[in-house]
């Protein structure tokens, strides 16, 4: 009897490389079209036109066009479309790993940096649509009233496993006050509005951080 051949692995392989790298140029192009025309004003038919894909493409990816803007901060946030929760990647690990916590707020800072720098020009885009869209308004109050801020916990509960913080601040208080110093408005003042470069914004939160929380 002949032997019956298999699919190979890579083929499957091959078409999901294919798909990710398809949605990735989709979202690009999106971020584009959404910094030059508005996000009101771009379409998903535009989007698909300029990404050259059919628009059922963009559609079958992400829903909607909230739904493209929803992954696109995703991605930046994470840095790549692995489906890695964000604390469990390689920066925030590092935080928690470090038992100093001084050292602990400068890799957090370092972090959040690098992490702001392509996350908030996505953020300027969903605030500036929020003002006009609902649908965008309550997305953005859940991700940063509450998957940011129940992050921003987790990081303060690491800083608090090594040691009290400074005046008897709770976890709670120093959840807000990281939540708000870290926070793409704030970035968005010294990066964008002050033009500090993205080490001396590094360094500012770090210092202010250390002098703010800790003994």
């Amino acid at each position: 009897m002949p032997r019956v051949k298999s699919k190979r692995p890579y083929r499957s392989t091959l078409r999901q490389e294919q798909a990710s790298q398809t949605r990735l140029r989709i979202l690009d192009t999106a971020q584009r079209l959404f910094t030059d025309h508005g996000y009101g004003a771009t379409t998903m038919e535009s989007i698909a036109a300029e990404a050259g894909v059919a628009t059922d493409t963009v559609y079958a990816s992400f829903g909607t066009k909230a739904g493209v803007l929803h992954k696109l901060l995703d991605i930046r946030v994470g840095g790549d479309d692995s489906p890695v929760a964000l604390l469990d990647r390689q920066g925030p690990q590092k935080v928690r790993a470090e038992p100093n916590q001084r050292a602990q707020v400068a890799a957090f800072a370092a972090d959040v940096a690098q992490i702001l720098e392509r996350a908030r020009p996505v953020d300027d885009i969903m605030r500036g649509a929020a003002a006009v869209d609902p649908e965008i308004a309550a997305l953005r109050a859940r991700m940063q009233g509450g998957s940011r801020f129940a992050n921003t916990k987790r990081f303060v509960s690491w800083l608090a496993a090594n040691g009290p913080f400074r005046g008897g601040t709770g976890d709670e208080e120093a959840a807000a006050i990281v939540w708000t110093l870290a926070s793409p408005e704030v970035h968005g003042l010294l990066r964008g509005e002050r033009e500090w470069s993205r080490e001396r914004y590094a360094a500012w939160l770090a210092d202010t951080l250390t002098r703010t929380l800790l003994r």
